[in-house]
Formats: structure tokens, C-alpha cells, sequence
């Protein structure tokens, strides 16, 4: 015997003993072994490859994409194809793979959320996640969700489930089961409506719970919270009335009408409460409607009757006891809703009359006048609060309104309250613009007259509240605006009165009309001007007041200001009051008599000169040019006609200038003459002429008789 056969012979041995060793070395069958599954998670592992030591999530190709390698289809692959797949790929790159290792890490699946969850979207779950955990993972449900009608999509198969259904008896064979690439689906609830909203699940369990509006029970009249219940097995009408919070105070239980399986039926419920006999409740079937009618005619004839109507709780028809009050009435009626205009309540009596009542001014202790006495068949009306934003601002009365015009922030027509005043409107209006005229606001006030209020003036003064205008509902309030400019556009700075401007012309850098106040003074109008041009003749500065019942005029010499700082110099102005400030060396003719002194005569520039006191004949000289060559400056005549009626003097130019005594200076007014004769006209002058034709004449006489 070989050592071959030998070893064959203990191999049939050892199977022989024990055949488990040979059934565990057989290789599983194919439905035995895991497959990958897209949302799996692969594992691979190369020593020494950082890259690749970690886990590839399959996508939903079932693919995982490699570093270097690219994307490699493994879906459906069992570990030993995946092994093999991935090892030949990866063999185009590394060259040593023999401590590679490949295999599936986690088991997981891809599932897409969407519909009304808080986070939709697409979610990686383990391999054993249901629909709860799938719910879980976005979020949760928003409010508003249908429960009852969840969707599960699979390709092009969809699959419904009751989810409430689960929730209700934790069932998890009511779920179906999930797999990679599933949708779920979560509808939103009918009651929601149409449009986004925050939701409020106490408002919608007052319209009912439920959700499918072809086998839901109707329910409305009169009772407390009408809707849709959802239908159940064994649901008799005193559960439905019971989930619609039962019926009201004014139900006519006699007279209940059921509409189920399209046959109606009148339903007594008293009669049933008073007998406790189960066969008198009507038959429901699902989709059924139930109405509870109201007892009109009980209403109509009560004795003691009082409608509430308008922006309370619950309108409605009340049966007071005898004695009850206004508070009581309203109290009862569930009281003024955060909508009502609690200031303009009126109760309308049973023979037509009107009475306001101003609730809000009455509770906060503004009027001791009592809420008006409530009798049967009296109507108390709670109107709507007027939104400054709303469109319909017409619903408030002329008489409740007071209109808002000019330089505010947001002028409009405003709701008027008498607890309010004038400070208490321009607020409202977002008060006076940058460019408001706060010391004109022309007020209607409540006696339709015209009130002019300065508003800076009472601010100043502290702002006594007896110094505002009494404003009433029906004034008027208006707020002028300031010019931008004295260049601006007339239609835009004519708004301002002439009462309070100034006016200032000629050599200024920017002539016009402005505003001035009373702590405004000379300088202040000047800089407003941008002050005079370098053209101005600041010594003649003409100041015209016509704030006086008679004329006046004033003159400046602004440069002897400068010189001296006195403030006594400056003119008192006011508004209305008119500026001129004249060029220099302008045209004589602007100039009056009184003000000029005229040089005639031997002088190089005669004419009309400009004068004052503070200059004397030789400045008047030096301005006119000096005299001319032939000048008899030793008779230079002064007429003093400002003072002394025509008087004239002489004045000696050479004399003068050998002694320079100023007391031989002859006394120089505006309005004076200075005439410089010429030397031709002198006595001396005429007396050689005459002597030169008399030696002419007897030197020819001479020589004729020679001849």
C-alpha cells in the first residue's frame, strides 16, 4: 500500500465517523449568501493605503467609486464576487495585493422622505429600519400630516397604509416593509387648506378629526364646535353630538335633521333624554350629515331679549334677567374681540335711539359716567377696529376723523379719540419732516376757526398742555415746508408766508427771499446770502423796514463794523424787512445829490463822487484826477450848498501845500461844488493878454510910419 491510497483511506474514514465536517466544509448555497444591497456599506482594506482603509457607501447605480480606481458596479454581488470584482480592479494599480482584504461592513438602505415631514429628503437607514425610524429621520411630521393615507412607492408600484391605524394598536404588520430606493410619501391633511399657514391643531380639532371627506360624519347648527368627525364602527348620534362639544344654549334638540344613506330623518332629542330609549336613535351611516336648527321663533318672541352684534366672542341673541347691565350683556356675550373698537360702541335702543359709549375711556377711569341702562329689545353694536394699513379707511366717519396734511412723516386721515391731542396726532404721523415749518402749523381747531401754533415756541416754553389748540374730530392740521433754496422752483418756495422772510439783494453771492425768525439777526440773513461779493460796497449798505406804519430806512457801514466790533452799528431786521447791498463804482446816476460832491473846471476827471465824512477836498482832488496843467489852483472855489444856502469860499492849492496847515482846508458837506478855474480866466492872465495886443499894435503903428 502507497502513501497515496493510505491517506485516501483515512480521508473515507473521517467521513464516515463524523459526515458534520464534511457539511460544514461544503460551500453555501448561492440563496444562503449576502448579497450587496445599494445603500450597502463596503469595507476595504490595503495595508499601508490611507485612501483605502474605510467604508464606500453603493450608490443608487450600485456602484462604489474608488480612489484612482473610478466607479465599480458591485450590486448583487455575494462577498466572493465582490472580493473578486474589486481585487481586479485594483490590480491595474497596486501591484502587492495579498493582505488586501474586502467584504460588506453594514448592511443599509436608501430611502427618499418626502411630503409633509420636517426635513424631506433622502436618508441612509440601517438594513432593519421600518417606516417609524424612516419618519424619525426627517424630522418627525409636521402638523397636519395625514396619517391615515400614507404612501410607499417601489418603481412604478405604490403601496397606501393606515399609519394612524399603527399608532393605534402598535401593530407593525399594518407597516409594509422597506427597501433600498423606497419613497416615502406623507400627504398633508385636507383641513389644512391650500395655503402654507402656521398650523394650529387646536383650531383645526374644533372643525373635527377627520381627514377623508367621503365617509366622515357632517356635523353644523347649533352647536359649539361644528366639522367633520371621522366615522367608526358603532357611532350612534350622541357620540358625534358629543365630539361637536354638544349643542348650544339655543338649539332646537326637537328638530334635529340626519341625512344618512341619502334618507332624511328628524330626530327628537329630548324625547330620547327624557325616555333613555336606545331604538330612537337614528341609524348613521359613514358620510352622514347632521343639522341642529336654531330656535328662531323662541329668540323673536323672549321678553327679555338683548343682541349682541359686531367684534365679540359670540354674537348672538342673550335672554337676560331682569336688571342685567351693559357689563353683564357683554360679559356674556363673551366680550369685545382683540379686533373691536372698544372707544366706539353704540347702543341701539328699541325706539331707534343712538347712544355712543366709549368702553376703553370708561375702564380706564377717563369718564365718570356710567355704561348706559340695557332693556329688553336694546341692540349693542361692537364695531371693527380700523387698520391704518387697510384700504377702507372711508368706514371711519368724518366726524371721527381729523386730517393730517404737509411735512409729516405719514400724512393721512387719522381716527380721532377727545383723550388725545395735538402733540398726541403729529407722533401718530411719524411727526414733522427735516423740512417742516414747525412755527406755522395752521389748525382748524374744534370752534372752525384757524389757529396758528409754533410748535418750537412751545417747546421751548416747556410745553404747557393749555397753550395746545383744542383739536376735535372734522380739524384739519396742516404743516408747511421749508424752500430748499432761494434758486429753487417759485411754486416750491412761495409756500413760505412773506410774514416770515426776509428779502436781501444786490452784491451777494445769493440773492433772495428767506427764512428768518425773531432770534435771527443781521449776520445771520448775510451768511444765509453766502455774504457780499468781492464787488460789494459794504460802506453803503441800504436797510429798508417795513415792518413800521411809516418809512424807514437804515445805512451800514459794515466795514467800520469790522474795524470796530461794535454791535451798536448793525441794524435791527426783522421779517419783511428788504437788504441791499450797492456796487462799487457804480453809475452816478444811483446816486442822490445829498450823497455826492461834483468837481468841475481845470480837473482831469470831472463829475459826481461819493463822500463821506471822513474825507476832505484833497481826497475829492485825488479822486477826480488832480488838476490839469492850466489849472489856477490859488482860486479853487467851494460852494457850500448842503448848508449855507449857496455860500461860496475859495481855497489857495499852492499856499496850502507850503504850510500844510489842515485849518486852511475849507469844509467839505455832500452836496457841495468844487470848481477849479482855468488860468486864462484869471484877472492877471486877461490883463498880459492885453498888454502883449497893445505892444502888437504899437510896433505896427511904428512901422507904417518908417515906411
Amino acid at each position: 500500500m502507497n502513501k497515496l491510497t493510505y491517506i485516501l483511506i483515512i480521508a473515507i474514514a473521517l467521513f464516515i465517523i463524523n459526515p458534520v465536517y464534511a457539511s460544514e466544509s461544503t460551500t453555501p448555497q448561492p440563496d444562503q449568501q449576502v448579497t450587496v444591497q445599494i445603500g450597502d456599506l463596503i469595507q476595504v482594506n490595503l495595508p499601508g493605503e490611507s485612501t483605502l482603509n474605510r467604508g464606500f457607501q453603493v450608490d443608487k447605480r450600485g456602484r462604489i467609486t474608488l480612489p484612482e480606481i473610478g466607479a465599480i458596479f458591485v450590486a448583487g454581488y455575494n462577498e466572493t464576487q465582490l472580493e473578486q470584482s474589486i481585487l481586479k480592479a485594483l490590480e491595474s494599480v497596486f501591484r502587492d495585493l495579498s493582505n488586501a482584504s474586502i467584504y460588506i461592513s453594514e448592511q443599509q438602505i436608501l430611502i427618499s422622505v418626502q411630503g409633509y415631514v420636517k426635513s424631506p429628503g433622502e436618508y441612509t437607514l440601517s438594513k432593519s429600519a421600518d417606516i417609524q425610524m424612516a419618519i424619525h429621520a426627517a424630522g418627525g411630521l409636521r402638523s397636519g400630516a395625514q396619517l391615515n393615507n400614507m404612501l410607499l412607492k417601489r418603481g412604478t408600484e405604490k403601496q397606501a397604509f393606515n399609519y394612524k391605524a399603527f399608532l393605534d394598536s402598535g401593530d407593525e404588520s399594518q407597516l409594509p416593509a422597506l427597501q433600498s430606493l423606497d419613497t416615502l410619501f406623507v400627504p398633508a391633511s385636507p383641513l389644512v387648506g391650500n395655503i402654507e399657514q402656521e398650523f394650529d391643531p387646536a383650531k383645526l380639532a374644533d372643525s373635527g378629526d377627520s381627514a377623508d371627506g367621503r365617509s366622515a360624519v357632517k356635523v353644523f347648527g347649533e352647536v359649539n364646535s361644528p366639522g367633520s368627525f371621522s366615522y367608526k364602527e358603532g357611532t350612534d348620534l350622541v357620540d358625534i353630538l358629543m365630539r361637536s362639544g354638544g349643542v348650544t344654549r339655543y338649539a332646537s334638540v326637537e328638530q334635529i335633521r340626519i341625512i344618512s344613506d341619502n334618507n332624511p330623518v328628524i330626530f327628537n332629542l329630548k324625547r330620547y333624554l327624557d325616555s333613555g330609549d336606545s331604538k330612537l336613535l337614528p341609524d348613521l351611516a359613514p358620510g352622514a350629515t347632521v343639522f341642529v336648527p336654531k330656535q328662531e321663533e323662541e329668540i323673536k318672541s323672549g321678553s327679555n331679549t338683548v343682541y349682541v352684534m359686531g367684534e365679540v366672542k359670540s354674537p348672538g341673541a342673550f335672554e337676560g334677567q331682569q336688571g342685567a347691565t351693559f357689563m353683564d350683556i357683554l360679559a356674556n356675550s363673551g366680550g369685545p374681540t382683540r379686533y373691536a373698537e372698544s372707544r366706539q360702541i353704540r347702543i341701539i335702543k328699541a325706539n331707534g335711539t343712538v347712544i355712543p359709549f366709549d368702553l376703553a375711556a370708561y375702564t380706564e377711569g377717563l369718564i365718570d359716567s356710567l355704561p348706559p341702562k340695557i332693556l329688553p329689545g336694546d341692540a349693542i353694536f361692537v364695531p371693527e377696529k380700523t387698520d391704518m394699513n387697510e384700504k377702507s379707511w372711508l368706514k371711519v366717519a368724518p366726524s371721527r376723523a381729523v386730517n393730517v396734511m404737509g411735512s409729516v412723516e405719514r400724512p393721512g386721515r387719522i381716527e380721532w379719540s377727545d383723550e388725545m391731542n395735538l402733540m398726541d396726532l403729529i407722533s401718530h404721523v411719524g411727526g414733522p419732516t427735516l423740512r417742516a415749518d414747525t412755527t406755522k402749523i395752521e389748525v382748524i381747531d374744534s370752534n372752525k376757526k384757524l389757529v396758528v401754533f409754533d410748535l418750537d415756541a412751545f417747546i421751548l416754553n416747556g410745553a404747557p398742555p393749555q397753550d395746545l389748540p383744542t383739536i376735535a374730530g372734522g380739524s384739519i392740521v396742516r404743516i408747511h415746508d421749508l424752500p430748499r433754496d432761494p434758486s429753487d422752483n417759485k411754486a416750491q418756495w412761495v409756500r413760505q408766508s412773506s410774514d416770515a422772510s426776509i428779502y436781501i439783494f444786490g452784491q451777494v453771492n445769493t440773492p433772495g427771499r428767506f427764512r428768518f425768525t425773531k432770534e435771527m439777526h443781521f449776520l445771520d440773513i448775510l451768511a444765509a446770502a453766502d455774504g457780499p461779493t468781492k464787488d460789494a460796497d459794504i460802506h453803503n449798505i441800504r436797510v429798508t423796514h417795513r415792518d413800521k406804519s411809516y418809512s424807514k430806512i437804515s445805512k451800514l457801514n459794515l466795514s467800520l463794523y469790522f474795524e470796530t466790533g461794535d454791535e451798536n452799528l448793525l441794524p435791527n431786521v426783522t421779517m419783511g424787512d428788504t437788504i441791499f447791498i450797492p456796487e462799487k463804482n457804480k453809475n452816478w446816476l444811483d446816486k442822490s445829490k445829498e450823497s455826492t460832491v461834483r468837481v468841475l473846471g481845470a480837473i482831469n476827471k470831472p463829475g459826481r463822487y461819493a463822500f463821506s465824512d471822513n474825507m476832505t477836498i484833497l481826497d475829492i482832488l485825488a479822486e477826480a484826477g488832480g488838476p490839469t496843467n492850466d489849472a489856477y489852483i490859488e482860486k479853487i472855489t467851494v460852494v457850500n450848498m448842503s448848508c449855507c444856502q449857496g455860500q461860496a469860499r475859495t481855497f489857495d492849492l499852492i499856499e496850502f501845500s507850503k504850510t500844510a496847515n489842515i485849518y486852511h482846508l475849507p469844509v467839505l458837506r455832500s452836496g457841495d461844488t468844487i470848481f477849479i478855474p482855468n488860468r486864462r480866466d484869471s484877472f492877471l492872465e486877461k490883463a498880459r493878454v492885453g498888454l502883449e495886443d497893445i505892444l502888437r499894435l504899437t510896433t505896427a503903428i511904428v512901422l507904417i510910419g518908417a515906411l
